[in-house]
């Protein structure tokens, strides 16, 4: 009934999607939004916290729940930005640092999985064309 439509089809992958990865970054102690915000700030310590909403494209409020939620956790720590003192800059803690490689393999880890299921023609054709999607619709 839904095959030819945008909306099912993502939201219905989304969510299928999402149990994953709840399920990798539930080792951490971490939702995966919070889980990807943590691995920005640790690729791009110092980032500002709209860097961080722009490169995840979610809105700054939102982005901000996610930084106040790590760093309730002490896995990062805000500093006011000195070129905008409107804006707060986002580094990581020893903790945070501490989950670089294990939140990494973990992602590593999944990806290979949904790859393995899915195909990896399929996979990289899928991640491609809805990465194109969300450009042109953005």
């Amino acid at each position: 009934m839904f095959d030819h439509c945008l909306y099912f089809n993502s939201a219905a992958l989304a969510r299928l999607v999402e149990r994953e990865w709840t399920a990798v970054y539930a080792e951490f102690g971490l939702t995966p939004p919070q889980g990807f915000v943590l691995r920005v700030v640790l690729a791009t310590p110092g980032c500002l916290s709209s860097q961080v909403a722009d490169i995840l494209g979610i809105a700054r409020p939102t982005a901000t729940r996610l930084i106040d939620s790590l760093c309730e956790k002490q896995l990062v720590e805000r500093s006011q930005a000195k070129t905008d003192g409107r804006e707060w800059t986002v580094s990581v803690t020893a903790a945070g640092r501490a989950l670089d490689r294990p939140i990494n393999n973990a992602s590593a880890r999944i990806a290979r999985t949904l790859r393995g299921k899915i195909g990896p023609e399929l996979f990289e054709s899928a991640v491609t064309s809805m990465h194109e999607v969300r450009k042109a619709l953005a």
